[in-house]
């Protein structure tokens, strides 16, 4: 699991543009507020406008939500696709590099962590989508069978 979590790392942090390159024309870096720790590095969840009051209404805690008028972005931890298969109605975007025009932040949490915990965001996002819930299996069998 480790070494596939440093895989995934490392591919991404090769794969990342800085914003304003020749292959991220369209998008922007959403800005977090500077009194928020973001030591687990930043993603970002877009789900259509039509599902934002539902998801933050249902979600245990929420973090910093950012919106246009086609998504709401939440920010998630640095790495949340690892072994998720979010519906294709979502858009993931790494380093919360985002293709959006003027999102705001419309959602600031209490505390002083920007995320959204993913693994309820993305349970819920598959509800108010209609989608199964599943998990990408990037290991073998498990190593004990069940009986």
């Amino acid at each position: 699991m480790l070494k596939n979590a440093m895989n995934h790392f490392l591919a991404h942090r090769r794969s990342r543009e800085p914003v304003g390159s020749p292959g991220n024309s369209g998008r922007i870096q959403l800005p977090l507020p500077t009194t928020l720790s973001a030591s687990l590095g930043c993603d970002a969840v877009g789900v259509p406008a039509r599902h934002g009051f539902r998801l933050m209404s249902h979600l245990p805690r929420t973090g910093c939500v950012f919106a246009d008028a086609e998504r709401w972005w939440w920010i998630v931890p640095a790495g949340s696709d690892l072994d998720l298969d979010w519906p294709e109605q979502v858009a993931y975007a790494r380093g919360a590099c985002v293709p959006a025009v003027r999102p705001r932040l419309i959602h600031q949490p209490d505390s002083r962590t920007p995320y959204t915990p993913p693994i309820p965001l993305f349970l819920m996002v598959c509800q108010v989508t209609g989608v199964t819930p599943s998990w990408t299996q990037a290991y073998g069998p498990p190593a004990v069978s069940a009986p």
